[in-house]
């Protein structure tokens, strides 16, 4: 357990440095570094993606907390963006996990990793929306929450490489969408654990030391070591070129989302 605990330390550390460095939420990192290391503890694999999922929401409630309190203190935050975006959010993430929940794991994988080699080639080519012709309307607002809270919840990530881009397109401000994003990622994560929480309760296939499919000496590792480093990342992005270093994760990317392809569907 001690051996299990360190390296789920580590791999917080590592998230946090690179949700720093990068601008975005550690679930694209922690997700696929769950499964293989749940594959190698020999989790059941029927649950062992669920579980990584589950695991990497969970840990977004806390790492989502100081980052929230970071932003509104900058006074940031669009709080009427949010709460419309949250209303579908809500809605959005509970149904995400039913849905999550349904498939069998190695579908699950497969729809991870395209969503990752979408990403990628994001970050790759840096595209951007341009701004749209309009502001968002409330129910706009709440039909986007949906989709973004319903995706995040399939794919443990907190949003935001969905909703930035999103409210980039809405003609918000870049800072404002990415603090308004930061806030969005907590009930994204909050609704997304607490429903896999539920419904992996009692599930025969769940690994000892889960809470559903929570698996807790991994929330535990990650969310000691993940909030120091995402400050250290945060520091280290100001001294290195930011450009490259997107290239690198998007190389990254493209190997976790080819071999959860490749595995799954040949």
């Amino acid at each position: 357990m001690l051996t299990t605990l360190l390296l789920y330390l580590l791999l917080g550390a590592v998230a946090g440095v690179v949700a720093g460095l990068f601008g975005i939420g550690g679930g694209l990192l922690i997700v696929p570094v769950l499964v293989f290391s749940f594959e190698l503890q020999g989790m059941a694999p029927e649950v062992l993606t669920h579980a990584a999922v589950a695991t990497s929401l969970a840990t977004i409630v806390v790492t989502s907390l100081a980052s929230v309190r970071a932003h509104n203190r900058t006074g940031a935050v669009r709080w009427q963006l949010f709460r419309p975006l949250t209303a579908g959010i809500v809605l959005g993430a509970f149904v995400g996990v039913q849905l999550a929940v349904m498939l069998p794991g190695h579908w699950l994988q497969v729809l991870f990793g395209l969503f990752v080699l979408c990403v990628a080639a994001q970050m790759a080519f840096s595209l951007t929306p341009k701004a749209g012709e309009r502001v968002a309307s409330a129910a706009g607002l709440v039909g986007a929450g949906g989709l973004i809270g319903g995706l995040s919840a399939i794919f443990g990530i907190g949003g935001g490489t969905l909703t930035v881009p999103y409210l980039s397109w809405r003609r918000v401000s870049m800072q404002q969408a990415v603090a308004t994003s930061a806030a969005c990622g907590l009930p994204i994560a909050l609704v997304g654990a607490l429903t896999n929480v539920w419904r992996g309760w009692g599930d025969p296939l769940v690994a000892d030391w889960s809470l559903g499919y929570v698996y807790l000496p991994a929330f535990f590792g990650i969310v000691l070591s993940s909030s120091f480093c995402a400050k250290f990342g945060a520091r280290l992005a100001h001294s290195l070129p930011g450009p490259t270093l997107k290239r690198i994760f998007a190389v990254f990317l493209l190997l976790v989302g080819c071999r959860f392809l490749i595995t799954n569907l040949m």
